[in-house]
């Protein structure tokens, strides 16, 4: 799946900007299409939003969801710095793998 944008699906990132600038947390999702340049983050940038009792069972009432992020407010975090990095792009033979742009491991 080739995305226009270095964040992707399940990558540990660091809110760099923002009211939860410094905490970390994994990717949830990227919006491409109608949110341009979104992702949501697990644990950051909460919000309470009122929730309709759907069934018996449903308790409904303010429930607390994450809310979608400017990409550029994120910054990936690299295995071997363990601080938030540039992604870089090299060639492995015809495939594309993004690079830490401080110390070169694969990301």
């Amino acid at each position: 799946m080739e995305t226009k944008f270095k964040i992707h699906k399940d990558d540990n990132v660091e809110i760099i900007a923002g009211k939860d600038k410094g905490k970390r947390g994994t990717v949830i999702r990227v919006f491409e299409k109608n949110n341009k340049g979104k992702v949501i983050v697990s644990g950051a940038n909460l919000i309470k939003k009122a929730m309709k009792r759907r069934s018996q069972q449903d308790a409904g009432g303010i429930a607390e969801v994450e809310a979608p992020l400017d990409i550029s407010n994120v910054a990936l975090v690299c295995k071997k710095c363990g601080r938030p990095v540039k992604a870089g792009y090299k060639l492995d033979g015809d495939k594309k793998i993004r690079v830490c742009r401080k110390c070169g491991e694969k990301l």
